[in-house]
């Protein structure tokens, strides 16, 4: 291990001592699609849309292709391609049979989705992590980091056999397909633990094994590994997490925004942790932050084609559905300081397909991006517009000001008094501030950042509430719909039907909230 863990250390400084030739973004993409052309060219897909005709266009084979493809989601592409691919027929969207399909986690949807996911693609993700390791070498890491043991906490790698195919989260086929000198050496809690099924009894064995390993890097959402590390300490009556794991150095983290986590992990921490944002999904691996302080540098030469579209009510209608023939940007076309949809065309058959998320480009020319929020999820009941990372930003500042733990919330609008208002659930177990306190500062906070919103609580904004619940609540919630542990996030805006399916979970466990 120690001898690993010296011979990566070197590699990485040696690494970065080289001076490798970069191609340009619009090179990498070009090259990019046209590679997926080619491959999808002979599958029923790419007849259906004329690659082999597209791939002609020798100079303008881009936008032959962006003008031929519409725009797909999720339902559209699964309606007309996918669902094929798991009756087990060859080349649908993609040359062969799809073996896995990975089930797409972070709301509480009852129905999951069903993503191809390829040997390509499983060769793609692994690309862009070896990437990142590479990338290490700008964070100035100690040597001894990367002797130690890494801590994933994903899904279970036991994936369940469904006649032609097999499915399970992204996270649990990423760690079933990793080399093997990661899994036999440094992956924890290894693969006997991460088979089981049950998140609960992964945790616990987790726990029960913790003194017997040295972790010197974690991976996964902040929700979750907060409650895993919580519950070492808790066990072994710790102060904090470093009393056990001495060369803990580094947290990759992604899924959600660290923001509302931060404060309550430094609570959990002993000596300093680097953390470093990575950008995954159940359709790929996307990119990370390849230097402290940037943004998550997207990967542009790994089999995925990327296309930005406005977030604006020109391209989507009020529910966050693409209207037809959406205006489209590539990646160098692109402006800063714009929140953008990403639409990907990848080598796992998903064609011009709508991911969810919604970005802004903090560096352009260095293709960096911040996560701001999806496409579903943000509130503009009369004009606020107030996005995910509004909302988690003043939940930051929250907790400074206040010195509170917040781990979960989330918020719903609603018609009041002929008007509108907001309503946040914030969770909470020790909170002895009045939820008037909280509401002002919340709603100070987004006016300083949303102008809109400023706007519209003069006006048809007409109220705000606050209602403090236990934070078990949320998981119980979660669990409720079969989306506990691992890659699960709890949906930070909750609308139509999946609102009043919490507001009657609330009640049926009667709980009793501080409400404003």
């Amino acid at each position: 291990m120690a001898l690993l863990g010296n011979l990566i250390a070197r590699s990485l400084q040696l690494r970065k001592q080289i001076i490798l030739r970069v191609a340009s973004p619009q090179t990498y993409q070009r090259h990019a699609l046209r590679h997926l052309l080619e491959r999808g060219q002979y599958t029923s897909f790419g007849k259906h849309y004329g690659f082999g005709k597209i791939l002609s266009q020798e100079v303008d084979f881009v936008n032959a292709f962006r003008n031929k493809v519409p725009v797909h989601t999720y339902n559209e592409m699964h309606k007309q391609w996918w669902y094929r691919c798991q009756k087990g027929e060859e080349n649908v969207a993609w040359p062969g049979k799809v073996k896995y399909f990975a089930l797409s986690s972070g709301t509480s949807e009852a129905a999951s989705k069903h993503i191809p996911v390829t040997q390509d693609m499983i060769r793609s993700i692994k690309n862009v992590g070896f990437k990142q390791l590479y990338s290490m070498a700008n964070f100035k890491l100690p040597p001894v980091v990367f002797e130690k043991g890494i801590l994933m906490l994903g899904g279970t790698t036991s994936l369940f056999e469904k006649g032609e195919y097999y499915e399970g989260d992204m996270s649990g086929i990423s760690a079933k397909n990793m080399p093997r000198w990661i899994s036999s050496l440094l992956y924890k809690p290894g693969q006997k633990i991460s088979r089981r099924p049950n998140w609960e009894e992964r945790i616990k064995l987790i726990v029960e094994n913790a003194p017997n390993w040295d972790v010197g890097m974690i991976c996964g959402v902040p929700a979750w590994v907060q409650i895993v590390l919580e519950r070492i300490i808790d066990r072994y009556k710790l102060e904090n997490i470093h009393e056990i794991w001495p060369n803990l150095g580094i947290y990759i983290h992604g899924g959600v925004s660290l923001e509302p986590y931060r404060e309550s992990f430094k609570k959990l921490l002993g000596n300093k942790v680097t953390y470093i944002e990575t950008y995954m999904a159940s359709e790929g691996s996307f990119g990370f932050q390849a230097k402290p302080g940037g943004g998550i540098k997207l990967v542009l030469n790994a089999g995925i084609f990327y296309e930005f579209i406005p977030f604006t009510g020109d391209n989507f209608d009020e529910d966050g559905n693409p209207k037809a023939d959406p205006e489209t940007f590539l990646v160098h076309e692109v402006k800063e300081d714009v929140e953008y949809a990403v639409m990907i065309t990848t080598c796992s058959g998903a064609w011009r397909y709508i991911i969810g998320d919604v970005v802004r480009f903090t560096h352009a020319a260095e293709h960096e991006i911040a996560i701001v929020g999806r496409t579903k999820q943000f509130l503009s009941l009369c004009g606020e517009h107030m996005s995910i990372d509004n909302m988690n930003k003043a939940m930051d500042t929250l907790c400074k000001k206040l010195n509170v733990n917040i781990r979960e919330f989330t918020v719903a609008g609603f018609q009041y008094q002929n008007l509108f208002a907001h309503r946040w659930y914030i969770g909470c177990d020790d909170c002895n501030i009045g939820t008037e306190a909280i509401r002002d500062i919340l709603d100070e906070t987004l006016c300083k950042l949303n102008d809109d919103y400023a706007v519209e609580r003069t006006s048809a904004l007409k109220e705000i509430f606050v209602e403090i619940i236990p934070n078990s609540i949320f998981y119980d919630y979660l669990r409720s719909k079969g989306k506990e542990g691992a890659m699960n996030k709890f949906p930070r805006v909750l609308k139509g039907n999946q609102l009043k399916d919490w507001e009657n979970f609330l009640e049926m466990k009667n709980v009793h909230t501080l409400a404003l």
